[in-house]
């Protein structure tokens, strides 16, 4: 079976996830890439471009699946396996996931849920009147990058947002306050399978830095698998993320993809099973199987770096069990890199995950790690 895979840079999920996972499937895999030098064998391409995209794989040979898991490139990606015929989502799902105005008025004009939001593109003027607390974000960010909480002055937090993203449209929303939480779904062509969920800890505000994911599988689904079938998102891996919030759930962001930093393989030890290897069936036209239940605990916890200067203290890359809990210690920096603080994702040192049978044991074993090995920035 040959499959294309787009990608951007290489990531962990990519090179240590779905490129194994392909292997074990007996997939020949070509990486199409527009940074072919960060991936060793990889195919220059213009990914953001699926006029190229198409063209590439026109040259190389007959697909039988094309797949990406860059946030980036949903689009471009189903718009190509769309061409050839092959199981793939829907290009406007991707879309209007990936554009969080988009998704606002999606979500809006079917019912399912109105949080006020406001475009505010290149140059327009910032409204008066909204009322505080409000949440400025970049239409199509990531990372949690440029996010901030504003109580006062929304003119002042939207000018400091666009002199690092200058010519970006960017999005003033209220201020969701509750408990965030997630949804993993995946799904194939017969419908939505839910793999289960977690609650999310954030770091102090007014950034929205997530620090650790704990497994919470029997969250309130309805409402988010609604909002899901709103915009046409079904097809594939999800990660959505939400808060409870005193009126009912309210969505924060559909991404589009398996969840990140580190969770997707925390997602396929809790449950046991080989979730890498299950995204890429669905591209090749198989059924998701019957999705477990589990009596596990799994927790992942970022380590972020509280203020700019230089590693000085660092542990390695480590895999433990104790007491009935593995734990994976994954560093994201080495001693020496001088760490400048971001107030994003981008601040992660190094993540911890952890799965037990229980949380009491998974907690002991995640903060005794710490406690012997911490990271030290000076």
């Amino acid at each position: 079976m040959r499959l294309y895979l787009t990608a951007l840079k290489p990531t962990d999920s990519v090179t240590d996830g779905f490129l194994p996972a392909a292997e074990a499937l007996g997939c020949s895999v070509t990486i199409l890439t527009d940074r072919p030098e960060r991936h060793p064998g990889a195919l220059a391409c213009d990914v953001r471009d699926p006029r190229a995209v198409i063209d590439a794989i026109e040259q190389l040979g007959r697909p039988d699946a094309i797949f990406s898991n860059s946030d980036h490139l949903q689009v471009e990606t189903a718009l190509a396996a769309a061409y050839f015929g092959l199981p793939g989502k829907d290009w406007r799902a991707c879309l209007a996931a990936k554009n969080k105005f988009l998704m606002r008025r999606r979500l809006a004009e079917a019912g399912v849920e109105r949080v006020s939001s406001v475009r505010l593109a290149p140059g327009d003027p910032v409204p008066d009147g909204l009322p505080y607390p409000l949440v400025v974000k970049p239409r199509e960010g990531v990372a949690s990058e440029d996010v901030l909480l504003v109580e006062r002055d929304l003119a002042g937090a939207v000018a400091t947002v666009r002199k690092r993203r200058p010519g970006e449209a960017l999005v003033v929303e209220e201020y969701l306050e509750g408990p965030l939480r997630t949804l993993e779904t995946l799904g194939d062509a017969d419908g939505v399978r839910v793999l289960g969920g977690f609650g999310t800890t954030l770091g102090p505000l007014p950034y929205f830095v997530e620090e650790r994911l704990d497994w919470a599988p029997d969250g309130p689904r309805e409402h988010v698998l609604a909002a899901l079938a709103a915009l046409g998102v079904g097809f594939g891996a999800c990660h959505t993320e939400y808060v409870v919030t005193p009126a009912g759930p309210r969505i924060v962001e559909v991404n589009y993809r398996v969840i990140g930093d580190h969770c997707d393989f925390l997602l396929a030890d809790v449950l046991g099973v080989p979730v890498f290897e299950w995204i890429l069936r669905v591209h090749l036209g198989e059924t998701v199987p019957a999705v477990p239940d589990t009596s596990r605990f799994g927790s992942a916890v970022s380590l972020v770096a509280d203020r700019s200067g230089t590693i000085t203290s660092a542990p390695g890359a480590e895999e433990l069990v104790s007491q009935g809990v593995r734990l994976w210690h994954r560093p994201l920096r080495a001693i020496g890199d001088i760490v400048e603080q971001t107030h994003t994702n981008r601040d992660y040192l190094g993540v911890i995950r952890a799965v037990g049978p229980d949380r009491a044991r998974v907690d002991a074993a995640i903060e005794g790690f710490r406690a012997a090995r911490p990271w030290v920035v000076g």
